[in-house]
């Protein structure tokens, strides 16, 4: 990346030299990500982020196909930048089902398939959801899909996939696929979105006409080839992440268990990603746990981390028909590179004095 801040500066729509040298740079990030995902690096459109690629996913498919029909299917836990996207498409006139999600946190493609309709559009399901960490048979969900509305466009918010699970966006059958750089190692503020050859999305930006009109703009270049690279590096590490990860969290949710043995946990654990543990525990509010453990040096969130710090129940529980109470006291470890066993025995270690405060505060 420094090396576009400093000496690769240029514009790479530019035509001299160092608007060139900016274009390998974003050239190279494409190909490294259309590997890294089973793509074709002219199905990769950089964006600003997974958010802005979700937005142009949804409105862009939709507002391409109006006319063909007027319903859009979705789940009850999906991001904010898919669930708000969608919102705001129904205010444009369009029919909406909402699917419900069961306790195990694993979408039944046969519910996805029960709320489809001869005038669906788009399907959008998520690939890891990105509080509970459960994976979703999107394959099966993209097959069920065709048979029961082949004329839907397919979308799923893919960003917390890489790096976790192997992603083949051709394997999936999937028609849309949105991803973030931040997580996946890479900088802040960059995205894409997987556009399978053929399928047509109307751009959301207009002007220079950059990526092939689909998101005007001049490009993050250092941010795309930070992308490019990050998913290189992920796409090679999944395995070995999930042995690390998953012994890791697993001594943590059995560490867990020991000091407070009514913890439960949320979604199901066979299907989830190994760098994610999602818990409530009674008794407890989960601003004041992640306050205490802030304290003690420990990072951890209560539901999704991207709501502008907001501490509001979270919709993913609720959505998994976790009781408010049980819900208000939720915490989610994410694990990653960095972590180690002395990251989890510092957990473990705060772990029982934090919970006793919360309990008396609660």
């Amino acid at each position: 990346m420094l090396s576009f801040l400093r000496e690769g500066f240029g514009n790479p729509s530019s035509v001299h030299a160092a608007g060139r040298e900016a274009r390998a740079g974003v050239e190279e990030a494409r190909e490294r990500m259309a590997t890294a995902i089973g793509a074709a690096p002219s199905e990769i459109v950089f964006t600003g982020g997974g958010t802005e690629a979700d937005n142009l996913a949804i409105k862009g498919a939709l507002r391409k196909l109006r006319g063909n029909g007027n319903h859009l299917v979705t789940t009850a836990f999906e991001h904010h930048a898919v669930l708000d996207t969608c919102s705001w498409m129904v205010h444009q006139g369009f029919e909406q089902t909402v699917v419900r999600i069961p306790p195990s946190g694993v979408i039944d493609p046969q519910a996805i398939v029960e709320a489809t309709r001869p005038d669906t559009l788009l399907v959008s399901v998520m690939a890891v959801n990105n509080e509970i960490g459960t994976i979703q048979p999107v394959a099966e969900i993209v097959r069920a899909v065709r048979q029961a509305a082949p004329n839907a466009v397919v979308h799923t918010d893919a960003v917390q996939a890489l790096p976790n699970i192997e992603v083949d966006v051709r394997g999936w059958g999937v028609d849309l696929a949105a991803f973030a750089a931040h997580k996946i190692g890479g900088p802040k503020g960059v995205g894409a979105l997987y556009v399978r050859s053929g399928v047509a999305v109307e751009p959301l930006l207009h002007g220079g006409g950059q990526e092939r009109g689909l998101r005007s703009g001049t490009l993050n270049v250092a941010g795309v080839a930070g992308m490019g690279l990050a998913a290189e590096f992920a796409s090679k590490e999944i395995e070995a992440r999930r042995d690390r990860l998953g012994g890791l969290r697993d001594a943590l949710l059995a560490g867990v268990r020991s000091h407070v043995p009514d913890v439960i946990v949320n979604g199901e654990m066979e299907r989830r990603v190994a760098s994610n543990l999602n818990i409530s525990i009674p008794g407890t509010h989960g601003e004041t746990l992640i306050l205490l453990l802030d304290r003690a040096g420990i990072a951890c969130s209560s539901g999704s981390a991207c709501q502008s710090g907001a501490l509001d129940p979270s919709h993913v529980l609720a959505a998994l028909g976790v009781d408010e109470s049980v819900a208000g006291g939720s915490l989610r470890f994410s694990l990653g590179r960095d972590s180690t066993e002395a990251d989890i025995d510092a957990v473990l270690e705060a772990l029982p004095a934090v919970v006793d405060a919360a309990r008396r505060a609660a």
